[in-house]
Order: structure tokens, then C-alpha cells, then sequence
């Protein structure tokens, strides 16, 4: 049974040292992402303690939340793009202002905004998800880095491609899923295969396992998907992690590719640019991904600009979050043969 309030506030320190205490558990709730029950049981508070703890150190402005509005937001935009491309819902929010060709501004921040509003997507969907399958890289990884403590409790979080990366030193690829469910706070289920294999045949095997068979077969029942859309080219997220070589990046930018969907390089109309590159891939094909009750793609910068456009074509994605530039884009170039 839950502490009496009187009791909890009587423990509180009430001099200097309550301020420490603040900073603290705020560093653990916000810099940390540790839930409520987390910080409870390391600092020997219960969790209205901590909670009180968090809203006074809001209140007093030591912590301060930035939070983006309905106003910040383009529902012109946002209209449109459901309207044209037949999403179910769509968010748009003001890009950051001189990026580059990689969508970075000069800040070195690029994305963080549409990362953010992604989290927030996510922490507001009602009914929250009991499933949820994601993919991985550095879009991902902010946006898991955006979402707030506890905001899906009980949740069971599924890789849904492949994410063992063969180059030496490559970022460990369960770290989004599993910032996704210790946030929750629930569970993750990894798939630990390669994004891609050097043979078809392999992938067959692979994709026989039983382990494997039933990640995908959780991967293929998860009502949401949430997944960035990748660049092609010397960007790529798949080619820093030695998933693709040179030589096939090379190839696929021969082939029209534009970029990936969960590993699979699609052209500007969302076609597969290399079959047979595509059928070395492991995890949820193009097809599966049409139909879902919420397939939640997440992209920002120019280098997406004709990726985004691709997955909408082929509707890959009903609801899209991204930024001004990217959703003008694709309005502006929706009819191009």
C-alpha cells in the first residue's frame, strides 16, 4: 500500500540539502532516463516522494521542460500531406533554420525537433500500445531518447530488422529498443541477426531459426511501427555500420536508390531499387508494412527529402512525422513521373 502523504513529506530534508536532492533526481529522471521506480529505490524514497521532488524542481526552475505546442506545428501542412498521400495522421514542425545538405543546422542539432515531437506522438497515443516495433539509428536513438519516463508501462518492444553490425567498434544496435522499453517500463525482444547477410540463402536460414521466427512472427503482429527513413549515399546508416560495402552503395545510387526503409533501399517512386540486395535482408518486407493500424515513419533534412517522398508513394507510411522543408517537398513533387 502506498505511503501516506504526511508520512513521505515528514523524511523530505527541508534545508539545503532538499535542493541537492532535487538537482539529483532530476539529473536521474531527465539525463539518466530512469523511471520513477528506479530513482525510488536508489535514493530510499517512495515514488510520490520523487514525484513531488521533480514537480517542486520544476516549479522553483531548476528543471525546465520544453514542450512543442499545436502552434509550433503546421496543421496546414499536416492536412495536406494526410489528404494527398491518404495517412492517417501526420505531424509537422517548423525545421531548423541554415541545415545543410544533411539536414543538420548549425547548431549540429538537426532532427532533434522532429525527434521530439515524435516521442511526444508516441507518449500521447491513446490506447497506449501493449506491442510496439521499432528500428534502429540515429534517428531512432533520439527520438528514444525523447520520450519520457513511464510512458508506456508494460509495453513489449520488438526489433523489427536486423541489428548485429559487422563493422569493428559500430554503435550497439539494441540500444533504441531497449531505451524504448526501459522507459516504458517494460520489456525488449532484440532481433540478433544482421541487417543484412551476404546471400539470400543465408537469410532463408536465418529467417528459419527458431529464435528468429518468432521475433518476426512478434515483429509481424505489433499493431505500431515506429522507423526512421535512411539516406543513401556516404550518409548512410547502414553503410557506416558495414551493413552495405562501397561498392553496393555504389550500385544502389546506379539503381536510383534514394534511401531505406528497415534496411531496404527503395527508389523515388518506393520501389526496391535491388531485388536482389533486398532479398539478403532480414526483418519486415515493404508489404508488411501496408495495412498496419499505425506505421510511424520518422525523418528530417534535405538528404530524406526523396526517401520520404519514395515511402509515401508506395504507402509505406500513414503516419509521418518530419519537418516543414520535408513535407513541402513531398507536396511539391507528389505528381512527379
Amino acid at each position: 500500500m502506498a505511503e501516506p502523504a504526511e508520512r513521505g513529506a515528514s523524511r523530505l530534508p527541508m534545508d539545503e540539502s532538499r535542493e541537492h536532492l532535487m538537482v539529483r533526481i532530476a539529473r536521474m529522471t531527465y539525463q539518466q532516463d530512469r523511471t520513477l521506480t528506479q530513482i525510488a529505490a536508489e535514493t530510499g524514497l517512495n515514488r510520490w516522494q520523487v514525484s513531488r521532488l521533480l514537480a517542486e524542481a520544476r516549479d522553483q526552475g531548476i528543471v525546465r521542460i520544453e514542450i512543442v505546442p499545436r502552434t509550433l506545428r503546421h496543421p496546414d501542412l499536416e492536412s495536406r500531406l494526410s489528404r494527398r498521400f491518404g495517412l492517417r495522421d501526420a505531424v509537422v514542425v517548423p525545421g531548423p533554420a541554415g541545415s545543410d545538405a544533411a539536414g543538420h543546422d548549425a547548431a549540429g542539432q538537426g532532427g532533434e525537433s522532429v525527434a521530439q515531437a515524435a516521442a511526444q506522438y508516441l507518449a500521447a497515443m491513446r490506447p497506449l500500445p501493449a506491442l510496439i516495433g521499432v528500428s534502429w539509428g540515429r534517428t531512432m536513438a533520439a527520438v528514444a531518447h525523447w520520450l519520457a519516463p513511464d510512458w508506456a508501462e508494460g509495453v513489449t518492444v520488438v526489433q523489427i530488422n536486423g541489428t548485429v553490425a559487422p563493422a569493428p567498434g559500430a554503435a550497439h544496435r539494441y540500444d533504441v529498443a531497449e531505451t524504448f522499453a526501459r522507459k516504458g517500463p517494460g520489456r525488449m525482444i532484440p532481433l540478433p541477426v544482421p541487417a543484412i547477410v551476404g546471400a539470400s540463402l543465408t537469410r532463408e536460414v536465418l529467417e528459419q531459426d527458431r529464435i528468429v521466427a518468432d521475433v518476426l512472427a512478434l515483429a509481424r503482429a505489433a499493431p505500431v511501427l515506429v522507423f526512421s527513413l535512411g539516406a543513401a549515399g556516404p550518409d548512410s546508416a547502414l553503410l557506416h555500420s558495414g551493413n552495405v560495402t562501397d561498392a553496393e552503395m555504389a550500385a544502389l545510387l546506379r539503381a536510383g536508390a534514394v534511401g531505406d526503409v528497415l534496411g531496404r533501399f527503395i527508389d523515388r517512386d518506393g520501389r526496391v531499387a535491388d531485388p536482389a540486395l533486398d532479398a539478403r535482408t532480414i526483418g519486415l518486407s515493404l508489404p508488411e508494412l501496408r495495412g498496419r493500424d499505425r506505421a510511424i515513419a520518422v525523418a528530417s533534412g534535405a538528404a530524406k527529402h526523396d526517401v520520404t517522398l519514395g515511402a509515401l508513394r508506395a504507402g509505406l507510411v500513414n503516419i509521418l512525422v518530419t519537418d516543414e522543408a520535408t513535407a513541402t517537398f513531398a507536396l511539391e513533387h507528389a505528381d512527379d513521373r
